[in-house]
C-alpha cells in the first residue's frame, strides 16, 4: 500500500471573477510544492468570518504562506490605518496570521514566499518599509512598472546567506542570485527570528525560526518561478519536504525561540 504524503496548507487570496469575489493562488505556488516537496495540498481559503485557523491547522502537517499582488495593510504591525499603497486584503491578513500561531502552537512547520515572508516578520513583532525601492537604496528590488510577467521575474540580485545558517548549509553556497519583485520589506526584524539572507543595500531576505518545535523558513523571494530549471528552489522545497515529515529545516531544539 503506497504511503499518504504529508498534507500541506497553502494560503489563498481574495481576487475578482467578473462581478463576484473569488478565492485564489496561482498555480505555480501549489504545483511547485507538490512536486519538490512531493506534499499533498489543501487550499485555505481568506475566509476568517466563516472559518477559524484553528479549524484547519490541526488537519495540517505544514503551512506554505504565498506571494500575492496585495500588500499587508499598515494597521496589522501597527501603523495608521489606511497607510500605505494597495491592493489591500484584510481577510488574507487576519487568516494567514492566525495560522502562523495555530501551526507554532503545534509545533508544526511553516514555510513562507514573499508576501508570507512579511507576514511571519509581523507575526513576530516585526514592521514593514512600504518603500523599499525609494531613492537612494543601492538595489531596486522590482523591474520596473508595466514589464510583462517573464521580465518581470527576470529582474535579479544577489543575496548574501548567513555563514552556517539554515539556508547556507541546506542550499551549500553562501551567495545567491534571486528574483526580487517586491515594494515592502523588513523594516523592523520580529523578535525571535533570525537573519538567514542580506540583499547588498542591507535589506533582510530570508528569515527562520524555532518556536514551540515549530520549523519556521521565510523568504523574500520566489522559489516557485521556474523550480523546473533552479536548482536551489529545488532544494529549497525539498527542504519543505524533509521537515513535513517530520525531519527539520535544520537542527530545532527544545527550548529554542518563542513567537
Amino acid at each position: 500500500m503506497t504511503a499518504l504524503r504529508p498534507v500541506l496548507g497553502v494560503t489563498c487570496c481574495h481576487t475578482s471573477s467578473g462581478d463576484e469575489r473569488a478565492q485564489s493562488v496561482i498555480d505555480r505556488y501549489v504545483f511547485a510544492a507538490m512536486r519538490w516537496a512531493d506534499a499533498a495540498a489543501l487550499l485555505i481559503p481568506a475566509a476568517p468570518d466563516l472559518m477559524s485557523p484553528r479549524d484547519v491547522a490541526a488537519r495540517l502537517d505544514g503551512l506554505m504562506l504565498t506571494g500575492s499582488p496585495s500588500n499587508l495593510a499598515a494597521e496589522s504591525y501597527g501603523d495608521d490605518p489606511g497607510a500605505g499603497v494597495g491592493p489591500f486584503d484584510r481577510d488574507r491578513d487576519e487568516m494567514a496570521l492566525g495560522l502562523i500561531d495555530a501551526m507554532i502552537d503545534l509545533g508544526r512547520p511553516i514555510f513562507a514566499v514573499c508576501r508570507g515572508f512579511q507576514e511571519v516578520n509581523v507575526a513576530f513583532g516585526g514592521t514593514l518599509d512600504r518603500a523599499v525601492n525609494r531613492p537612494p537604496k543601492l538595489v531596486t528590488h522590482h523591474a520596473p512598472e508595466g514589464v510583462g510577467l517573464e521580465a518581470m521575474f527576470a529582474h535579479e540580485h544577489p543575496v548574501n546567506l548567513t555563514p552556517g545558517g539554515i539556508l547556507a548549509r541546506g542550499l551549500g553556497c553562501e551567495r545567491l542570485d534571486v528574483n526580487s519583485v517586491h515594494f515592502q520589506g523588513v523594516r523592523r526584524l520580529g523578535a525571535g527570528l533570525s537573519v538567514e539572507a542580506v540583499a547588498p543595500d542591507g535589506l533582510v531576505e530570508a528569515v527562520s525560526a524555532c518556536a514551540n518545535r515549530a520549523q519556521l523558513l521565510a523568504v523574500q523571494w520566489h522559489p516557485e518561478w521556474r523550480t523546473e530549471t533552479n536548482t536551489s528552489s529545488q532544494r529549497l522545497f525539498a527542504m519543505l519536504g524533509r521537515a513535513l515529515r517530520g525531519g527539520s529545516f535544520a537542527a530545532c531544539e527544545e527550548g529554542d525561540g518563542t513567537s
